[in-house]
């Protein structure tokens, strides 16, 4: 196939594959960022202090969260996984591919108009690694507690997002690990976003500056919510864990 075996085609598939993650990252990080919002209108202490109030709470993370369970977001899990598993293999395919048609990883150079002499242009597989493993952890942190026993009924589930929250990023030093992912995050975001758009042929002299402002901007904004969703429920722990 056309798709699988052309080196466009390859890269065709990573970069919608890309595209798909920074939608469902955006959104991710929006519903998250509920929790800071509720936080200065006081619901975020009214939902984690009391059971009953969170059942009849109308936080807005308590309705981004019923809106994440949704039977149409449910159906969307094993998709966003797809999504995940097509973007990380095709990363590390690629990567393969590039680094033997160039000699090893040392000489893992591509002429461009996007100054792939940079650093997270060169160590797009490092950076897509360590998100790996985030990914790995931050999925025993929240999705384990949540959606695995809700949905396939494994596991302890923990009906209030906000005391999930706390606990997990109450520990400073999970704070940091995750604060550290984040940064990894960017990194890897800002080099995908103009490459993927430089994929489909959206390269022009002009528009590709722009291209890679916008990118460092939905980058920095997706990246920045995470960052202060965590630090804000450091900052309400004491008060609940």
């Amino acid at each position: 196939m056309f798709m699988l075996n052309s080196s466009i085609g390859r890269k065709f598939i990573q970069a919608i594959s890309g595209a798909f993650l920074i939608l469902f990252l955006l959104l991710h990080a929006t519903i998250n960022f509920f929790s800071v919002i509720d936080s200065f209108t006081g619901k975020f202490g009214i939902a984690a202090a009391d059971e009953k109030l969170f059942s009849a709470g109308d936080g807005l993370f308590k309705l981004g969260c019923d809106f994440m369970s949704t039977p149409v977001i449910s159906i969307m899990v094993p998709i966003l996984a797809l999504g995940f598993v097509i973007h990380i293999g095709y990363g590390i395919w690629l990567t393969i591919i590039n680094m033997k048609a160039r000699g090893g990883y040392k000489r893992y150079e591509v002429a461009s108009k996007a100054k792939v002499d940079s650093w997270s242009s060169k160590n797009m597989l490092v950076l897509g690694i360590v998100i790996l493993g985030c990914i790995a952890l931050h999925l025993q942190d929240f999705w384990a507690h949540m959606q695995l026993p809700e949905m396939f009924g494994i596991g302890v589930y923990e009906n209030n997002p906000y005391l999930l929250l706390s606990f997990t990023f109450g520990r400073w030093w999970l704070l940091i690990l995750y604060l550290l992912w984040f940064i990894v995050l960017f990194l890897h975001l800002t080099h995908g976003f103009w490459s993927m758009f430089q994929t489909v042929g959206w390269d022009g002299k002009i528009w590709f500056k722009r291209i890679k402002v916008i990118g460092v901007i939905v980058a920095a904004i997706i990246c920045l919510m995470f960052a202060a969703t965590a630090i804000n429920a450091f900052i309400q722990a004491p008060n609940f864990v």
